[in-house]
């Protein structure tokens, strides 16, 4: 019996799971119920089981009766600060918590594999780390697991890497994509505030007027964009916050702005973070305010290796069709802290189009939408792609 097929035999366990998840999300690094859930999933499998120091993880290794290197599997497990609409099969039973991003889909098709795996243990030329993560959206989680030792947890880095990640809109349903190169954009946040001296609406000139400062820094920061940086290798700075004054007229001590800072490789991702203070400060100091300007790198660009994007493509046209795989043309504007296992293994994001089949992907509600659904249906073939791609690997790097 093929991956495929044994998966497709667990579906009611996998949606089981998955439902349970949804059901009780938990934000952040500390999911404990999350965790629980995880650990029930995985129990009775030969697996060498860790728990996080300084968050919900569970890191698990599966030892192949075959010797061989280790491949990396990672699921992360938190939800999002979304109050969940839309009326759905299954809805979150928490206020203002959902699992928006389809994150209770990823832990279940990763425990899936850890039973596909160890089914098949005695076949299996190596290691493999199952890293079930909390903390993407936000606070960094799998930085946290890198530093308690997950790309260790085997005894030996890992030969490759792999991350699979649903998306309710835009992508056919069951359609598997990744690309070589930059897959996912760094994102930092620049927090900007502008500090001058009060005054009277009407007596401008006895005062020191922070806001047209500041606001001469937003546009700055868009034109520096346009002249400061490659076309081919964009950045994209987007000012959502910006605070000042209390009434027409009382000219403020200050104001104060907030920007995502989005870029897809490592020279400009260093290099907006100097440009962009400088910038602030410069006009601050034209117009002689004071300007306070934290610049707060979050996740870096996350890059694909090309060998294992290529290497995923293949495993999906043999394992599902060719009409079951895409080439990515360009990165995604969202970031990703897989970022961080990227930068030490080689390694592949792969987007999975989990939009239900009887909706319109072009219409459907994106990821973190309050409406966005994900659809059940493909649970059993994300567990089985996350079996193969460990399987194949471990066998491409034996022979």
């Amino acid at each position: 019996m093929s991956l495929r097929e044994s998966a497709a035999d667990m579906r009611d366990e996998l949606v089981r799971l998955r439902h349970a998840l949804h059901r009780q999300p938990e934000l952040g690094l500390d999911l404990p119920r999350t965790q629980e859930k995880v650990l029930t999933a995985l129990a009775g499998l030969p697996l060498e089981i860790r728990l996080g120091e300084r968050l919900s993880s569970v890191t698990a290794v599966l030892r192949g009766a075959r010797p061989g290197p280790t491949v990396l599997l990672r699921g992360d497990m938190d939800a999002l600060p979304v109050s969940e609409r839309g009326g759905g099969e299954i809805t979150s039973q928490v206020d203002g918590r959902m699992h928006a991003c389809g994150h209770d889909l990823h832990t279940a098709m990763l425990a899936g594999a850890a039973h596909l795996l160890a089914a098949g243990r005695d076949r299996l030329a190596g290691n493999v780390i199952f890293m079930f993560q909390p903390g993407e959206e936000g606070p960094g989680g799998a930085k946290i697991m890198i530093d308690e030792g997950v790309l260790d947890a085997a005894g030996e880095r890992p030969v490759a890497a792999y991350a699979l990640h649903v998306i309710s809109s835009a992508l056919p349903h069951g359609v598997f994509l990744t690309k070589g190169g930059p897959m996912m954009a760094a994102a930092d946040r620049l927090v900007v505030t502008v500090r001058g001296a009060g005054g009277h609406g009407s007596a401008p000139h006895h005062a020191k007027d922070p806001i047209p400062v500041a606001c001469e820094m937003v546009t700055a920061l868009q034109t520096m964009v346009t002249r400061g940086f490659d076309v081919f290798d964009p950045v994209v700075v987007t000012v959502g916050s910006f605070h000042a004054g209390t009434v027409d007229n009382v000219i403020p001590d200050e104001a104060r702005f907030e920007a995502t800072i989005r870029s897809f490789s490592a020279a400009s991702h260093a290099r907006i973070q100097e440009r962009a203070v400088a910038l602030v400060r410069g006009i601050a100091a034209a117009h002689g305010l004071e300007v306070e300007a934290d610049y707060e790198v979050s996740y870096p660009v996350t890059v694909n290796d090309g060998a294992e994007a290529d290497f995923v493509g293949g495993v999906v046209r043999e394992a599902y069709g060719e009409e079951r795989f895409l080439t990515a043309s360009q990165p995604f504007t969202g970031s990703e802290d897989f970022s961080f296992v990227c930068d030490q293994v080689p390694s592949a994001f792969v987007t999975l189009g989990a939009c239900p089949s009887d909706a319109d992907p072009a219409k459907a509600a994106y990821n973190h939408s309050p409406e966005a659904r994900f659809d059940d249906a493909v649970l059993p073939d994300g567990a089985a792609l996350y079996a193969e791609l460990a399987t194949r690997r471990l066998e491409l790097a034996a022979n």
